[in-house]
């Protein structure tokens, strides 16, 4: 998922975004654990999503938005 498209949320769906995505990887962990899982770029993919997530809502929470480059 692109950053811009999770700028464009609102806290609660992105707080419910999280959750889900949390939810898939651990579906995946144990997926991988009994050798049932053919796509292991999926985690890393999961996990980026997670912390993109993190980082836009700490950027609220600091008050800082768009960085500007």
């Amino acid at each position: 998922m692109k950053p811009s498209e999770l700028r464009d949320k609102s806290d609660d769906e992105l707080k419910t975004l999280e959750k889900e995505l949390r939810d898939q990887l651990i579906k995946l962990s144990i997926a991988r654990a009994t050798q049932r899982m053919r796509n292991h770029s999926q985690l890393g993919k999961i996990k980026r999503d997670i912390a993109r997530i993190k980082t836009i809502v700490r950027e609220r929470e600091l008050g800082q938005g768009v960085a500007a480059t």
